[in-house]
């Protein structure tokens, strides 16, 4: 018969921040997800490919949801909690869905966990240098412009219409309430207004 240890008790303390924490998570689950799936139709603006000239690839349709997400990241954060709290709930929505589309796509289950986490690093990096520059109209293009076009130049003022686009839709999701996008209520605006 084989001796089994019983490891150290886990104290009640800690069993209620962990339920706490899981509470809080699926307390704001069903908002990210909606708030998320706004910010991807958002992306998905066919004005920003064929007019602004986001590339409409793979990796122009990521930085394009980027973009938004970082948006709608950058206003929850504004309000402290319960802001940070949803707005970490977006992002987990965020990569949740690009793990569903590497494995629809035929991504083999080794390589899923490695592709979900150069894209999360990838935003991580992206949303940085969004939020260094985005007091500087000049310097945010040049951020949007090195992320969104990559090694290609990107077309003429297709960089700054981005800017345009970021600022017009941060100052846009901030007339918007927390308690709103605490239901899952948010609006972008069109990109063609918003890019002017």
């Amino acid at each position: 018969m084989v001796g089994v240890t019983a490891g150290p008790a886990v104290s009640m303390s800690n069993e209620a921040t962990v339920a706490g924490f899981i509470r809080k998570r699926e307390r704001y689950e069903r908002a990210a997800y909606t708030l998320y799936s706004v910010a991807v139709a958002a992306a998905r603006d066919p004005f920003l490919y064929e007019v602004v000239g986001v590339p409409d690839t793979l990796d122009g349709r990521f930085d394009s949801i980027g973009l938004h997400v970082f948006l709608v990241i950058r206003r929850l954060n504004a309000d402290g909690e319960p802001g940070h709290g949803l707005a970490q709930a977006v992002f987990d929505a965020m990569f949740h869905d690009m793990d569903i589309n590497l494995r629809e796509m035929g991504v083999s289950d080794l390589s899923v966990g490695k592709r979900n986490r150069a894209m999360w690093e990838a935003f991580h990096g992206r949303a940085a240098a969004y939020s260094e520059a985005w007091a500087d109209l000049a310097g945010l293009a040049l951020a949007i412009g090195r992320n969104v076009w990559r090694s290609a130049e990107p077309p003429a003022e297709s960089a700054a219409a981005l800017a345009r686009l970021a600022y017009a839709q941060g100052d846009h999701l901030a007339t918007q309430t927390l308690e709103a996008m605490r239901r899952g209520e948010l609006q972008f605006l069109p990109a063609r207004e918003a890019a002017r």
